[in-house]
């Protein structure tokens, strides 16, 4: 690219990036603007001690703080890449978070509970304006952004156009040509003239690397399906030896600090948890016991770090004979007829994972981590997938990475993949922006929907080892 295209691309993405940014802020104006109106209109008037403009300034400065967070955390700003419905329902959440913790804050400053009724009026005036940005945000952006020339690169075929579809990104990405590794190299990356965006789906390092160098050189985005060995290495020390750049990558080994510290945080949010939800776990248990009289608890052999065997306790949801044959089969979600009409309420609204807070409190898990498999499903996945082991490197979790960022029928090559991410960026950082994000999900559809059967499944799981490759380690 000659220093003149260069200098005039680089231009227009600074404007790009000003004109985005722009949007953006004139979002967390308009979505504080109603919690202004009510501190200064309501609250800051009823303070045991009257704030000064400074004290005032804060409390304001406080809640942008927090929506920034929260809606950083949920992807509430993320026009690009979220539905309308999507960017209103993270920008909710993160006000409803937001107005609940200044809540707290005024009732520490007002000493009595006060009056929540302006607090209501301010979040139903943030959801309109959270809509009406949604949308005029969405019209502008692609209106005046139209979708990038994006080429799909591939070792083998990868269904990446039916995944930009589905998320409703071909308004983003325009696939013009899907081309074979193979044929690109040979054609010495020609193939590739034009691109704006490139995805590589499945490629080999040797030719993957110059793939990424002739895109940089060119200014050409790209995103890359990354293999396991490429999750491995994301999270390698920076070493220095032998006066030579060095990369070092072992197994899972968290500071003594953090393994205090996450058990420490276990112990005592599970407490609260099973204090603050005894009540809708005694209702639940009723209702099991009323619905077939069979038991109120389901339990179940799972594995958590380095492979041991524990007993899962779950809120039964199932007829008591659903696996009376002894053979494990995977839940097909809505479509599952041992579901009972118990059983499928508390799964919408995940009530049945109530009682694991009990495994967490006697640290078999933890609140944060690769979800626990069984273990003759856990053999079935490593026989096509090796490397499925791996997971097991740090302690089974309520919720996890996998969790939050897949869905509940994601394939097991993918899920390991993103307990890899988590395994290689632990820290407590991580596991509050998963938590967090675990709240998110609870309430959509999407996060439990079901496989058709385990045998389709499995066949995901050789799918994805024949795309990938047979040996993701070595590569």
């Amino acid at each position: 690219m000659s220093v003149k295209a260069h200098k005039k691309k680089s231009m227009q993405s600074f404007y790009y990036d000003m004109a985005l940014r722009s949007m953006k802020a004139l979002n967390v104006i308009l979505l504080a603007a109603p919690f202004v109106l009510c501190w200064y209109g309501y609250y800051a008037n009823t303070t045991a001690s009257p704030y000064y403009s400074r004290g005032n300034g804060l409390i304001v400065l406080i809640f942008v703080l927090l929506y920034g967070i929260f809606g950083r955390i949920y992807g509430a700003l993320q026009i690009s890449f979220n539905r309308i419905s999507e960017l209103v329902y993270s920008q909710m959440l993160a006000c409803v978070i937001s107005d609940g913790i200044l809540y707290l804050i005024i009732l520490l400053l007002t000493k009595h509970f006060p009056n929540p009724g302006p607090l209501l009026l301010a979040f139903l005036s943030q959801s309109v304006l959270s809509a009406l940005w949604s949308f005029g945000a969405h019209k502008w952006y692609f209106g005046t952004f139209p979708a990038k020339k994006t080429y799909v690169v591939y070792d083998r075929m990868h269904s990446i156009e039916n995944l930009i579809t589905e998320y409703g990104l071909d308004k983003k990405f325009k696939i013009e040509n899907c081309v074979n590794v193979d044929r690109c190299i040979v054609g010495k990356l020609k193939a590739l003239e034009g691109a704006e965006v490139v995805f590589l789906c499945g490629i080999h390092s040797h030719e993957r690397n110059m793939i990424l160098k002739y895109c940089v050189e060119h200014d050409i985005k790209v995103y890359v399906l990354p293999r396991i060995g490429d999750v491995i290495m994301s999270g390698a020390e920076q070493a220095n030896l032998f006066h030579l750049p060095l990369f070092e990558v072992g197994l899972y080994q968290p500071t003594p600090e953090f393994r205090i510290g996450k058990r420490i945080f276990d112990v005592v949010l599970s407490l609260a948890g099973i204090v603050v939800t005894a009540p809708v776990m005694i209702i639940t248990a009723i209702a099991i016991k009323l619905d077939d009289g069979g038991s109120i608890f389901y339990k179940q052999c799972r594995l958590t770090q380095g492979g041991k065997k524990f007993y899962i306790i779950k809120f039964r949801s199932m007829r008591a004979d659903a696996e009376a044959d002894g053979v494990a089969r995977l839940s097909t979600g809505d479509k599952d007829d041992r579901v009972t009409k118990v059983g499928r309420f508390i799964r919408k609204v995940r009530i049945d994972e109530l009682p694991q807070l009990f495994n967490i409190l006697a640290g078999s898990m933890s609140i944060v981590g690769p979800r626990p498999e069984r273990p003759v499903i856990a053999r079935q996945y490593e026989k096509k997938l090796p490397e499925f082991a791996l997971r097991l490197q740090a302690k089974a979790g309520l919720t996890g990475y996998a969790q939050v960022y897949g869905k509940y029928n994601t394939t097991p090559y993918d899920k390991l993949q993103m307990d890899l991410m988590y395994l290689v960026n632990a820290g407590f950082a991580l596991d509050m922006r998963i938590i967090f994000k675990t709240v998110q999900i609870l309430f959509l559809k999407e996060s439990t929907e079901g496989v058709e059967s385990q045998q389709n499944l499995m066949n995901n799981v050789i799918l994805e080892r024949e795309t990938n490759g047979t040996n993701e380690i070595a590569q």
